[in-house]
């Protein structure tokens, strides 16, 4: 095939313990999946259906495991926030999956941050529009290496925690999602024909918060591994 411009590189991410890596076809984010998350940010933690939001696939800014990855402060805003989430990577074609079958459909699972500009977010929600200038920007994705489903199992609970320069700022365990993963497969699958390659961030626990120019940003989901950036 003949394209009138040179086409993009397939965004990627690495997989543990491989030489390969796993290319990102889409990226669908939870909103307000734990709790006190849901109370932090003003919202009723009742079990609604969950909501998504997406990212481009070139959002994503893998940081391969004990490297400190580089993310640039964003431009256009003054409250810049770190959530950590657990990635679901879809191996498995699907629409309408059951919950039941939802796990065939993982091919691994990663540590993520849903970086935002709060402000963007907060100024267009409170006018009833879209998200994408608050979430979908560029490394506004930064990914641990993908650990497979055949070294990591289905994972229903475990520590998950981030901190900014040493001192500890989230904490909660994935147990405590409200919607778990394989429920939120299931629902999203409902909307959209899930592929190979879709990434499903998951959603946060509390204590989300600002960072700056120069801080070092680190989290880690027990039994998958640690994610450290530093904001430049």
């Amino acid at each position: 095939m003949s394209y009138a411009i040179p086409p993009a590189p397939i965004p990627a991410v690495p997989v543990a313990g491989s030489a390969d890596s796993f290319p990102v076809r889409r990226i669908y984010c939870v909103g307000r999946n734990y709790a006190a998350h849901a109370r932090e940010m003003g919202s009723d933690p009742e079990r609604d259906p969950p909501f998504f939001f997406c990212k481009p696939a070139d959002a994503i800014m893998p940081a391969p495991q004990g490297i400190t990855a580089d993310v640039a402060y964003p431009p256009q805003t003054a409250n810049y926030h770190h959530e950590v989430e657990l990635v679901v990577a879809i191996g498995k074609r699907g629409r309408n999956i059951s919950a039941e079958a939802a796990n065939e459909h993982v091919w691994g699972y990663a540590v993520g941050f849903d970086m935002t500009r709060r402000d963007l977010q907060f100024a267009l929600r409170d006018k009833g529009r879209p998200w994408e200038l608050g979430k979908a920007f560029d490394q506004s994705a930064p990914i641990s290496p993908i650990v497979p489903v055949g070294r990591s199992g289905h994972p229903t609970s475990g520590r998950v925690w981030l901190s900014v320069n040493g001192t500890l700022k989230q904490e909660g365990d994935i147990g405590d999602l409200i919607w778990s993963v394989a429920e939120t497969i299931s629902h999203l699958s409902r909307y959209f024909e899930l592929f190979p390659g879709d990434l499903i961030f998951t959603g946060t626990p509390e204590g989300v918060g600002a960072v700056v120019k120069g801080d070092l940003v680190s989290g880690g989901i027990e039994g998958l591994g640690e994610l450290s950036i530093r904001i430049v």
